[in-house]
């Protein structure tokens, strides 16, 4: 009675070329990078010890500083903004992802147009609307929602109309079989089917809108930004780490209940 062979282990695969010389040029980009712009670390060892005092005053944060009026309208005034643009972008973005689909845009010269639109206003980032808009209705709360809800509205708009591009055929052709309008298939066929990863995208738009708000303030954009801006300014490292860390506690919060609910919803 003859035994079986045991089976011989894989051969585990070289390395292909074009991976090495794709590495070996990201590391010779990285190295000649760093010296065209002279990066060095040794100023935050050597000669510079108003940097550790700065580290130690974020490592001892003013917990008494979150009580104060100034600071929870400043919280209040992140939450209001992000709310609000999430809300605004979204309405447009969903009107703007079906224009850009094929899927619901039959018209080519017209999705092409749509498209490119939205690639302009994406390549600006949230603190460039936050600059223009603060620079049209001056500084305040106001300019900060109209730059993350443009901001929001080219986000949602690209990935919604990617899933509105990925939906079921049989929902379309059923749609067409009925002489559905373009309109009406867009309601009926495509719709229900985006609705779940529509709502993930904005709950996802919503997380990013609290951690813009950070940055947004920096340029007089309002809400808990320019409150960090101005105790920045005053070289107030203990007030400003405390509204760090109440930021990182607020977005991780919400990232576990928004997962939670993603789940629920897909």
């Amino acid at each position: 009675m003859s035994t079986a062979s045991p089976a011989t282990r894989p051969v585990k695969p070289r390395p292909r070329l074009l991976f090495l010389l794709v590495a070996l040029a990201a590391v010779a980009m990285t190295v000649w990078s760093a010296l065209r712009i002279d990066f060095t670390i040794e100023p935050l060892f050597v000669g510079n010890p108003r940097a550790w005092g700065i580290v130690e005053q974020y490592l001892s944060p003013n917990w008494a500083f979150l009580a104060r009026p100034a600071v929870m309208s400043a919280w209040t005034q992140t939450l209001v903004m992000a709310i609000l643009a999430t809300l605004l972008g979204a309405a447009v973005g969903l009107v703007f992802a079906l224009l850009a689909s094929r899927i619901t845009n039959r018209s080519p010269w017209f999705l092409r147009l749509i498209r490119w639109f939205l690639s302009v206003l994406r390549s600006l980032p949230e603190i460039g609307y936050a600059y223009l808009m603060v620079a049209m209705v001056s500084t305040g709360t106001l300019a900060g929602l109209l730059a993350l809800a443009v901001f929001n509205t080219g986000i949602i708009a690209k990935l919604t109309s990617e899933t509105v591009d990925a939906v079921a055929g049989g929902p379309l052709e059923a749609a067409d079989a009925a002489g559905a309008t373009t309109f009406q298939r867009s309601v009926t066929a495509v719709l229900p089917q985006v609705w779940p990863g529509f709502l993930s995208y904005v709950l996802y738009v919503f997380e990013m809108n609290l951690r813009a708000s950070a940055i947004i303030g920096l340029v007089g954009a309002g809400g808990i930004g320019s409150l960090i801006n101005v105790e920045r300014a005053r070289f107030h490292y203990d007030n400003v780490s405390v509204m760090v860390i109440g930021l990182i506690v607020i977005v991780i919060a919400l990232d576990i209940a928004s997962r939670s609910l993603r789940r629920r919803l897909i």
